[in-house]
């Protein structure tokens, strides 16, 4: 017998991670329980209780069987027929179901996998059952309760082909991850949008804070003039960084095809200075240096790179992972990664469905991590500014 390796078959059906675990379970679990049933239904021809002509037998009842996870021991109940000829094609739906994300969710193509594994298809209606399934309990984490207080927050988008209407459309993939009090990450939200516009990005933040968001001190994000006034608007008590890795790309387009690399350079080390007084000072030596040569690329530095230096008024322990978007333009990686091989979703729902189970398998990890920073910095940080202020 030829032994197949393959991913863990469950990964992206984790999405009811939050404080509750244990809730995982019950979840794949009754997910499970329906693949059983749906292929009994295919099997025989008819659904249980349902009058059909043509039905191949009738059900009798179930048998226990468990099944090893990587959650854990589940307790299935197999439905079994009367004349004994039903056998489950349990465990290779699950790889198909794996699979199925990795290919944009088109059913088509999961019987085309399910034919090369099994030499069996399952209807397009069976599939489509479980899927619609996922997609409520994918939902259901990305709209969870945020009960608790998030200090810093992180936002990006990227965009991804859907076909809309039978016209290949940019969606944008909007991605919110918050860091707790604890020093750990959190994906807080996953959704679509037409565009990065002023609208769709206060939606998600309205979203973000009707769901339960608050105590946000700094925000990180790219300097796109619609996030900025959404930011404004619904997190008007927060400081705003302006990624300083974006503002450095943004740098290109302010100088010449044939220019002297040192001095991008010179001004990248600029963001190594550990106080903001010495940071000034270089920024004005810099200025000085390539002012002649680049005035352009100086004259635009000077107006914008204030913006990049917010981070200066947290802890220093916190300067490296909260002056750019990094973080989540790893996780970003990770999507593209994935993504690329679908590279035009069928629609709408197989996008979303796609990047969220990318998302809780994310949030999973970074809650096994170890924390991502000491938040005790920026506890002693506010212990000292209540004093300066009394």
């Amino acid at each position: 017998m030829t032994v197949v390796k393959l991913r863990p078959a469950l990964a992206e059906i984790k999405s009811l991670l939050s404080a509750d675990k244990d809730f995982l379970k019950p979840l794949v679990r009754a997910v499970l329980q329906e693949v059983l049933e749906a292929e009994m239904t295919e099997a025989l021809g008819a659904a249980k209780g349902e009058r059909a002509e043509g039905r191949l037998g009738y059900r009798s009842g179930h048998y226990s069987r468990s099944l090893v996870t990587r959650i854990g021991k589940i307790e299935l109940r197999v439905p079994q027929d009367r004349q004994g000829r039903f056998s489950t094609e349990l465990f290779a739906l699950m790889a198909a179901l794996t699979e199925m994300y990795i290919q944009g969710v088109s059913t088509r193509k999961v019987k085309a996998i399910t034919e090369e594994l099994i030499g069996h298809s399952f209807s397009a209606s069976c599939v489509s059952a479980v899927v619609k399934k996922l997609d409520a309990e994918l939902a259901r984490f990305a709209r969870r309760r945020l009960n608790e207080p998030f200090a810093y927050l992180v936002l990006d988008a990227r965009y991804e082909k859907v076909r809309i209407d039978s016209v290949i459309q940019s969606q944008a993939v909007l991605i919110a991850v918050g860091i707790d009090w604890e020093g750990r990450r959190q994906v807080l939200g996953v959704e679509l949008a037409n565009r990065e516009s002023r609208s769709s990005w206060r939606e998600f933040l309205m979203g973000l804070k009707e769901r339960g968001l608050h105590g946000v001190e700094f925000v990180v994000s790219d300097d796109h003039e619609g996030l900025k006034k959404a930011i404004a608007e619904c997190l008007s008590g927060a400081a705003w960084q302006r990624c300083y890795v974006h503002f450095l790309r943004n740098a290109f387009d302010h100088l010449p095809r044939k220019r002297d690399d040192d001095c991008l350079q010179e001004l990248r080390w600029l963001y190594d200075r550990r106080q903001l007084k010495e940071a000034k000072a270089d920024i004005k030596a810099w200025i000085e240096k390539w002012q002649a040569r680049y005035s352009k690329l100086v004259a635009w530095v000077e107006d914008n790179i204030e913006e990049t230096l917010t981070y200066y008024r947290l802890p220093l322990a916190h300067h490296r992972n909260m002056k750019s978007t990094n973080m989540l333009e790893r996780f970003n990686e990770e999507i593209r990664r994935r993504t690329r091989v679908v590279r035009i979703f069928p629609n709408e729902a197989s996008c979303l469905r796609l990047v969220r189970a990318l998302a809780v398998e994310q949030h999973e990890r970074w809650q096994e991590d170890h924390r991502y920073i000491n938040m005790a910095f920026l506890k002693e940080a506010q212990r000292e500014r209540l004093k300066t202020a009394a």
